[in-house]
């Protein structure tokens, strides 16, 4: 229960070095995109990555080069879907969200606060992260596609441009 060999824990730390350096090396070639603010699809991505990571350290039923494989395989996937949906618009829609405006000139917007499950504790807390008294001192809060927020303060909502992407700003 607490060991098994001196092979079994041998296999671990080589098997570990070899899938450690591939994973870097794989995670290098395909970009700093690999590694940004996740959302749901770079999550799910990051997921199967540590339990194949975890699989390929712990199981010696899978080979090392098998386990090299997956990562690759993974991370390929992961660019090629960054690239992908960079260069095809319809694509990008299959794969990733798009952002939704919940306050709108210093009013929440019930709707869009109960579609996304969003509370009006949690917009509150985003206005006070930004140091903002009240909602009246704010332009805009976007739930961003990798579940953030994003507060716009009135004094320095400029020509509101950054919200150019997000659904239903210029509509009401």
């Amino acid at each position: 229960m607490f060991f098994d060999s001196w092979s079994g824990l041998l296999r671990v730390v080589v098997i570990g070095l070899c899938v450690y350096v591939t994973l870097v090396v794989a995670l290098r070639l395909s970009g700093k995109r690999t590694l940004a603010k996740m959302n749901a699809f770079d999550l799910v991505v990051t997921v199967a990555l540590g339990s194949t990571l975890a699989t390929v350290l712990l199981s010696s039923e899978v080979a090392l080069a098998e386990g090299a494989l997956g990562l690759v395989l993974l991370i390929g996937a992961q660019y090629a879907v960054a690239w992908t949906s960079v260069r095809w618009r319809p694509f990008r829609a299959a794969v990733k969200s798009t952002p939704t405006l919940l306050v709108w000139q210093g009013r929440l917007r019930d709707r869009a606060l109960r579609e996304q499950r969003v509370s009006r504790a949690e917009v509150l807390q985003a206005v006070r992260s930004q140091s903002l008294g009240g909602l009246d001192q704010v332009a805009a809060v976007v739930l961003e596609t990798d579940g953030s927020f994003s507060v716009i303060p009135a004094n320095s909502a400029g020509d509101l441009g950054a919200l150019d992407d997000v659904p239903d700003v210029h509509r009401e």
